[in-house]
């Protein structure tokens, strides 16, 4: 009977993200396109990436995950719900007034908020505050032209065999350029170009440390 409870209990709030997440995709598409102010836009990744990136957390078994860049909270419900299908929590950094507002409704609905952190910070900051190999997964969606001059900091904070991923590789090319070339010449890491949703950009710490994960 408690076995069935639980299964009936996971279904439940399987159904209940999925509408959720649902209804986020359609307000953040009628959202963007009816303004061109960056601050009121969501500027959510697509759902393919949420499932790329639900993938990862799982297949690394990311339990310590980290997102800078919440905005209404879409993205951080995929990495929350894998990261609690193996005991995991997720870290995640905003910065506006107005999307911390949306984003903490996003989650009391969602039914995840037990394992979502949510820091109203400076993403710099929280970088320069966070300890040396704090975390399995790194998930960047902020400003990218900032990303080089957290680099230090995302570096000792993802622990060895850990993995980074960058949004809008192949949507802001430009833009992304001095960080991609920033860690793809950096010889403890292995990059990657995944040409999905606004375009990935993963990349691995490959130096020792395995035992770091448990």
């Amino acid at each position: 009977m408690l076995g069935s409870r639980v299964v009936a209990r996971e279904d439940s709030l399987t159904e209940l993200l999925d509408t959720l997440l649902t209804e986020l995709e359609q307000f953040g598409k009628a959202n963007d396109g009816a303004t061109t102010e960056r601050p009121r836009r969501m500027l959510n990744i697509t759902r393919d990436t949420g499932e790329f990136l639900a993938v990862l957390i799982r297949a690394t078994l990311a339990r310590r995950v980290l997102e800078i860049g919440t905005s209404n909270g879409y993205s951080t419900l995929w990495l929350a719900s894998a990261a609690r299908a193996i005991g995991g929590a997720v870290t995640t950094v905003e910065v506006s007034d107005y999307k911390i507002e949306l984003a903490k409704a996003t989650f009391v609905r969602s039914g995840l908020v037990a394992c979502i952190s949510l820091v109203q910070d400076d993403a710099g900051r929280v970088l320069q505050r966070a300890a040396a190999s704090a975390f399995d997964l790194i998930f960047l969606d902020s400003e990218r032209p900032q990303y080089p001059g957290w680099w230090p900091d995302l570096k000792r904070a993802l622990r060895p065999g850990g993995l980074l991923v960058v949004d809008n590789a192949t949507s802001h090319p430009a833009e992304m350029a001095p960080f991609v070339a920033l860690v793809s010449t950096d010889v403890e890491f292995v990059t990657s170009l995944v040409p999905l949703g606004n375009g990935e950009f993963p990349a691995v710490k490959t130096d020792q440390g395995w035992s770091d994960r448990t």
